[in-house]
Formats: structure tokens, sequence, C-alpha cells
């Protein structure tokens, strides 16, 4: 029997690749998204429902006619930056829009939710890498309203006898190996796609904000883990919760961390073009750096990041931007 799983934000970056994942493991993804960061084309595996995480009767709706076993919640808002210009916008998609899937999850007696989570809501790090007992000490919105998000998700699942799944990754980073998929912000705010877009020659140049930080060469390290190996922890959580196991949180991230120079001087080397750089003042809200520790996800899920290498995650990147490229 084929198993349909609800996919909350899965026309965007990760959710569309955790689709794929989803499809290859034999299951049904049903995408709900209102394409405000997704893109459509994306959904390729399974049916599109268009909507807003924090449309209930829409919800509601969904799930009645589809009836998933599970839901991979990945629908929020991401941009550590922009949540300290605009924390209301954050609170009310990450919280309010969670709080009104787990309600509908509940009314529809559907017990097992793998929530996309983020190393932000340990804040600045004292130790590295980060395991999972680190003290949770989000210094932006952004980071703030996916600890609420986690904290609800406990909540619900004490009240009601739920399971969940709440997977803390690190930098999302590279594309599909098979060129289906790739990373399409509009407006683009991660690194790694814009440095591609300034070798590619899209953009005159690529600012580095901050380079004073506590660090061997003065930028902010980052854990790069690829977008693929993501979507199949989300698949192993969900066949873990299906199963009737324990609640998690757990990391997910290489172990090794990367400095945006060493970004930018591994994407001149992978890509062959002479890559500007333009420094600036620190952004708020950026710690200098997030290492994951994430024995625990290979313990527990059997987890293994397949395309660790920051050179095959730049390549893949680089690979799927000049194929849209020369198809658009």
């Amino acid at each position: 029997m084929t198993h349909t799983v609800l996919v909350t934000g899965g026309a965007g970056f990760v959710g569309s690749h955790a689709c794929k994942a989803l499809h290859g493991a034999g299951f049904v993804p049903v995408t709900y998204d209102d394409l405000s960061g997704g893109c459509e084309k994306a959904v390729r595996w399974g049916p599109l429902e268009r909507g807003d995480i924090r449309d209930a009767a829409r919800l509601r709706d969904v799930l009645a006619r589809h009836r998933p076993v599970a839901a991979l919640h990945f629908a929020a808002r991401i941009e550590a930056g922009e949540s300290v210009r605009d924390p209301a916008a954050f609170h009310a998609v990450n919280v309010e829009g969670t709080r009104c899937l787990l309600e509908a999850l509940q009314q529809a007696d559907i017990a097992s939710c793998v929530m996309s989570s983020t190393a932000a809501v340990y804040g600045a790090p004292q130790t590295a890498p980060i395991a999972e007992d680190h003290p949770l000490r989000p210094i932006n919105p952004y980071g703030e309203t996916k600890l609420a998000a986690e904290t609800m998700l406990a909540d619900f699942a004490a009240r009601h006898g739920s399971r969940f799944a709440a997977l803390r990754y690190f930098n999302a980073a590279g594309a599909d190996p098979d060129g289906e998929l790739g990373e399409q912000h509009e407006p683009e705010t991660h690194l790694i796609p814009l440095v591609l877009q300034v070798a590619a020659g899209k953009r005159a140049q690529i600012t580095v904000y901050g380079s004073d930080y506590d660090t061997p060469d003065g930028t902010c390290i980052r854990d790069y883990v690829h977008v693929s190996d993501l979507a199949e922890a989300h698949v192993l959580a969900l066949r873990h919760l299906l199963a009737g196991r324990t609640s998690l949180r757990l990391n997910l991230g290489t172990g090794q961390g990367w400095s945006v120079r060493q970004v930018i001087e591994t994407a001149q080397r992978v890509t062959g073009h002479r890559i500007t750089v333009q420094e600036s003042g620190r952004r708020a809200g950026d710690p200098p750096a997030l290492v994951a520790d994430a024995t625990q996800a290979q313990r527990v899920l059997g987890w293994r990041p397949q395309r660790a290498a920051l050179e095959m995650q730049i390549a893949d990147a680089w690979r799927w931007m000049t194929r849209t490229a020369a198809v658009a």
C-alpha cells in the first residue's frame, strides 16, 4: 500500500528535494505551498495544493481529501537577517502557521510530524561542535520562532500522544545530483548561490559581512550540508516515527566548518571564474561559527551524509545554475 505524506513548503529548496526522496522511498508527497517562496515547477513527484499554512480551513480540507499518514513541515520564513527587520512576519508564519498545522493534524488524527528546524535555536555557541544538549539561546527572531515551533511540537505530543522529529540542520547547500532541482530563492540570500551568481556574471560582486570575527580568517564559519542528504534524513526520521518510536530533536550537519572566504576560494576553483569581493560590516544576528555534532542522527537514524565535501556541494549547485541558465 502506498502512503501519502503532506509536505508543507514542498515547493521550496529543501522541501522539493524531500518530495523527490519521499517518492523514491515509495511515498506519495502532497505539496502544500502558497508559492510565495517556492517554485511550482519543482513540484514533480505528487500533487500540489496551494494554500497558506495559516489557513486552517484549507488545511483541514486538504487533509480530509488526501488522508496522509504523516506531515513533513518546511513552510516557514527562513532569512535570519530579515527576521531582525520584520520579526512580526516571522512569528506569524513560523509560530502561528505551525500552530494551525498541528491543530489540523490533531483533528485529522495524524500522529507523526517531521519539522524543518535550524541551528539558529542555539544562538552564539558556547562549545564547538554543537550537540543537541547545548543551551537554546537564539539571538535573532528566526531562531526564536523556530524554537517556539519546536516547543509547540513537544507540547502537542505530550497532550495528544503524537510523535515528532525536529531536525536542526545547519546550512543547506548544493543541488540535486541528477540536475532536476536546485536553489531558486527570489531574492537569493544564501552564500553559495550568491557567490556562484558572481562567477556566472549575474552579479558584480559578493559582499562579505564582517571580517573581524574571532575565527581564523575573520569571517563567519558555517557547516554546509548537502540538500539531498537533508532530504534523506527527513525520510529516515519519518520512518522512525511511523514505526512508533520516540520523538526526536536532532542536528543535521557534517561536523566540518567552512569560512566565508573558504567558500569563495572553493567556488573560484570549481567554476574557474574570478569572484570579486566587497567587505562590509557585520550583520545583526550572525553568530561567528556554527558547526554541528550530528552523531545522534547517525546513531538513531543511521544517517550518513553522502555528499559532505564542500567542493561537491558547490559543483552540484554550479551544474544546476549553468544548466538552468542554458535552458532559460
